[in-house]
């Protein structure tokens, strides 16, 4: 309790003295409800919002300039923390900081994001008193001239170990004194280069007199066509030409008009039609059906040159000269090479040459959508990680507890009846295969070698099943799990001693990835 008093003297010595020293700066109150969260550091999950506790703030706010604030939040309230590395009870803490802010925005705006760092100690009723980084984002949103609705998140590093959490908090903070008020921006000069009346940040031409109605752009032509989106800037024409004209008035622009004083039409680029048949060639095939209309042909070949014959060996359309595989039948996109499962990479070089793939995979295909190919896939139908060869990842902290669950879980001696203090640990295996439904858990019991090799492989099946029936207790199904007892097959450690003997008495939980 006298480290608690010496820390709120520490604090509010600072305060005292910053008041003295801007005495025409504002300070106020904050008061904000909060929700504790001491899980998510701590091996929980951040969405477990059943887990938060409540609590409640009273703080002095105090700014220090224009952007910095110094804020004092003394706080109350109820958290779940551990006692060790499984148990879990319920305490009430108070706690008294010193927060820094810096504000984005200048006092009086409507809205004030900020960051906030500083530090703090936190009495614990039942623990030990321990010192705390709080780091987080906050914003204010103007509700009046004096009054701002506040939210806040922060990160609270401990000094303890199981003491790292998460507050947040929404309520308000009421300054005192006189809001500030907006000063009026000095009016700019504004700049008009060209003189033509039009500022130079609405000219699109800025150095050019031009006209206000093409936002400060010249007309050379008056057709009110701007010069630089007027392909014909000297002659007036129509907007829809480009400031072009169309003399014969075909809908032809004369630019694009073959026969510009004569209406025509657009297919025969603004000639008139002509009835006449015209054969360049001189083939006997009119140009208007000719594909080679300037070089002679046959009437049976479209107008066209007959072509050589083409050696195709295999009949499949790809001349051999072409055709890497002449004596199989393929499809042209494959260079004549035969293709099963017609997704475009020769069999040859198919790495899958029964399912369709793509090409970047070698022709095999990606089930699960995770950018790995099937045949390098250890877990083709479940989307994965490179690092982890196309299998899902399992975070750190889950992977911690189901370590910590090996030891963790304790039985009655010589039986199978587990201990009250090991469901905490198998109800957070619970909640983990909640978390990862590709994955299936395998249960294993194993013994050390003290006694009967014959009464231990029997216990260590017990145990493993005592453990699976705890689990379809809550909620999981049994058609993801699986158990199985090793008695004292495989040891972890010597059993020539205490330590390696306990350390080999162990029940084991491994997630395996579950085909789909």
């Amino acid at each position: 309790m006298k480290d608690w008093l010496r820390l709120i003297l520490i604090f509010l010595l600072p305060v005292s003295v910053v008041t003295a020293q801007n005495p025409d700066l504002k300070s106020g109150i904050v008061f904000k409800k909060l929700f504790l969260d001491y899980q998510t550091a701590n091996g929980g999950s951040f969405t477990n919002f059943k887990d938060y506790k409540h609590g409640f703030e009273i703080g002095y706010h105090r700014m220090l300039s224009d952007k910095v604030a110094l804020t004092l939040p003394l706080r109350y309230g109820i958290v779940n923390s551990h006692i060790d590395s499984v148990t879990l009870i319920e305490k009430r803490i108070a706690s008294l900081d010193a927060q820094f802010q810096y504000q984005f925005s200048d006092l009086g705006q409507n809205f004030i994001p900020y960051v906030v760092a500083g530090a703090g100690g936190v009495y614990e009723k039942i623990g030990e008193f321990n010192f705390q980084i709080p780091v987080g984002l906050g914003m204010y949103f103007r509700a009046s001239s004096n009054a701002y609705i506040q939210i806040q998140s922060e990160f609270r590093y401990s000094f303890l170990e199981k003491r790292n959490n998460f507050v947040h908090g929404i309520g308000f903070t009421y300054l005192f004194g006189k809001a500030p008020e907006k000063q009026m921006e000095e009016e700019k000069p504004v700049l008009d280069s060209d003189g033509d009346g039009v500022p130079d940040e609405l000219d699109l031409c800025p150095f050019a007199f031009g006209l206000k109605e093409l936002n400060g752009c010249p007309d050379k032509d008056g057709d009110g066509v701007p010069d630089y989106l007027d392909k014909c800037p000297d002659i007036a024409g129509l907007k829809e030409f480009s400031g072009c004209p169309d003399t014969d008035g075909d809908g032809v622009p004369d630019y694009e008009d073959e026969c510009p004083k004569v209406a025509g039409t657009k297919a025969n680029k603004g000639c008139p039609e002509t009835p006449k048949i015209m054969d360049s060639d001189g083939d006997g095939v009119p140009d208007d059906e000719d594909e080679c209309p300037k070089v002679a042909g046959t009437k049976a070949n479209k107008g066209c040159p007959e072509a050589p014959k083409v050696l195709d060996t295999d009949g499949d359309g790809v001349p051999d000269s072409e055709d890497e595989c002449p004596k199989e039948k393929g499809t042209i996109a494959t260079k004549g090479c035969p293709d099963k499962d017609g997704d475009g990479v020769p069999d040859h070089l198919d790495k899958c040459p029964d399912k369709p793939g793509l090409r970047i995979y070698e022709g095999c295909p990606d089930t699960d959508g995770d950018g790995i190919p099937d045949h390098r896939d250890k877990c083709p139908t479940i989307p994965g990680s490179v690092a982890n060869e196309g299998c899902p990842e399992i975070k750190k902290e889950d992977k911690k507890t189901l370590e910590i669950a090996m030891q963790a879980v304790q039985f009655q001696l010589g039986s199978s009846v587990l201990k009250p203090e090991s469901h905490a640990v198998l109800i957070q295996i619970a909640d983990i295969m909640a978390r990862y439904p590709d994955f299936n858990l395998h249960i294993s019991g194993h013994t050390d070698n003290t006694g009967n090799p014959v009464l231990n492989q029997s216990l260590s099946e017990k145990r493993a099943k005592a453990c699976y029936d705890f689990l379809i207790g809550k909620g999981v199904s049994s058609s993801r799990m699986s158990h199985i007892g090793y008695g004292e097959s495989r040891p972890i450690s010597s059993n020539d001693n205490e330590k390696g003997r306990s350390l080999n008495r162990r029940v084991e939980f491994n997630l395996i990835p579950r085909e789909q």
